[in-house]
């Protein structure tokens, strides 16, 4: 499961990654995320949260690299994720090369401590 939410006033859009993740997951966050972005300008910045992550599977990585495009096209400035865990990170650097301008800026935390620093919040 995904839960999606935003905070407006702040321009984040914050997406945390909960249990066992798989594709279907990731096609229905979609949907609440492009809803969230209506309320987002472009040069926003998005929190991924892989805290709560038990298991995600590598049929997931389509439907990521298709999440990263439509942030992207909206207007992505920053991505912090937190990824406390590495055995967890199904790839997102290499996905990054592939899915995001080179102007994203991405910064990889630990803890929600350290992201909320790298988001200046």
């Amino acid at each position: 499961m995904l839960l999606v939410t935003s905070n407006t006033s702040k321009q984040l859009l914050y997406v945390s990654f909960v249990g066992q993740v798989g594709p279907a997951d990731i096609q229905s966050a979609k949907v609440q995320v492009s809803a969230q972005l209506a309320n987002l300008a472009p040069g926003f910045q998005y929190l991924v949260d892989l805290t709560t992550l038990e298991s995600m599977s590598l049929d997931c990585l389509t439907e990521m690299g298709s999440l990263m495009e439509l942030l992207a096209q909206a207007g992505v400035r920053l991505v912090v994720r937190v990824i406390p865990d590495p055995a967890k990170d199904i790839g997102m650097n290499i996905l990054t090369i592939f899915h995001y301008p080179q102007t994203v800026q991405v910064v990889t935390c630990e803890n929600l401590a350290g992201a909320v620093r790298a988001l200046g919040l």
